[in-house]
């Protein structure tokens, strides 16, 4: 499907794992990979981010084609701090390049 939405002019595909989303169970990292792998068109990850090895885990994947994250409840409930998971992200950017 998001094969179809790349072929439709797609800027990007939102991945989300539904039995992991709002449960901060940890996303599904090997399944994002795979669509990023598989589409030209970036990914942005959802479902299942709980705290800031979740999301050092998604960012790894920058090489991969995963462009962003979308978080919720983690936010929500204070178990994941935006400023340090900008701040991190910034800092894993600025290493691989």
């Amino acid at each position: 499907m998001a094969g179809r939405f790349e072929e439709a002019g797609a800027a990007a595909v939102v991945y989300t794992d539904i039995r992991r989303d709002g449960m901060r169970t940890g996303p599904n990292v090997a399944a994002t990979e795979r669509l990023a792998k598989a589409i030209r068109v970036p990914v942005i990850a959802s479902g299942g981010i709980s705290d800031l090895s979740d999301v050092e885990r998604i960012a790894s994947l920058g090489p991969a084609g995963v462009m962003g994250m979308i978080t919720g409840r983690a936010l929500y409930d204070g178990s994941l701090d935006l400023a340090r998971a900008v701040d991190l992200c910034k800092r894993l950017n600025a290493s691989s390049n």
